[in-house]
């Protein structure tokens, strides 16, 4: 299990590396998006939720974009997941946020969603859809309803139809350390690359 666990993401890196096109995409909005002073809204649920949050966090100390997820709120989301529904707590959270037209929206989603599973994400897409932003999506399987509703997919290969979920999952983090951590993006280093910095600064003097 461990070496197949192991092969397997390294397929994955592969495929990847074959078809880097989508992550210049998504780097490029990104820059675009900093330089504009936009927000960028990461959606997910689940572990795909928690996977937002992180990403979220390290774009707003490491390239300076205000980025916000539901789960910024849980009072908020979880009101409005008793009191509007579930269905709706996603796309009415961002008419609230005021989202428009210099914003951008990030789907983090296993499946891609659709009207039976992950019914939150085909809402947002849909009210992003109306709005008229950039949307991209980090995704798994066939892409699901985000398939033809972002401008951006970037589709994390199946390579073993029994471990969809870990793998989408965890190359959406390491997805979003690329991105955190890219020279066009990146304002301010990680604390321990900046002491690894410093540290050779010293050396040389």
């Amino acid at each position: 299990m461990i070496l197949q666990f192991l092969e397997d993401c390294r397929k994955i890196i592969d495929l990847l590396i074959e078809d880097r096109k989508p992550l210049h995409g998504l780097v490029s909005a990104l820059g675009k998006l900093q330089r504009r002073n936009g927000r960028l809204f990461v959606i997910g649920v689940g572990g795909s939720g928690l996977n937002a949050l992180h990403l979220a966090s390290d774009l707003r100390k490491l390239a300076g974009i205000q980025c916000f997820t539901p789960f910024d709120n849980v009072g908020e989301i979880s009101a409005r997941i008793n009191d509007e529904g579930w269905e709706s707590c996603f796309s009415h959270w961002m008419r609230t946020s005021r989202l428009g037209k210099n914003d951008m929206v990030l789907i983090l989603s296993v499946g891609g969603g659709n009207k039976k599973v992950s019914a939150p994400i085909v809402k947002a897409l849909d009210y992003a859809n109306e709005i008229g932003v950039k949307i991209a999506a980090i995704t798994g399987r066939n892409g699901g309803y985000c398939k033809n509703r972002v401008d951006i997919l970037i589709l994390i290969p199946t390579v073993n139809k029994y471990l969809v979920t870990p793998f989408v999952e965890v190359f959406q983090v390491v997805i979003g350390h690329l991105l955190s951590f890219h020279p066009d993006l990146m304002l301010t280093m990680g604390k321990w690359e900046e002491i690894i910095a410093k540290s050779n600064d010293n050396i040389d003097k």
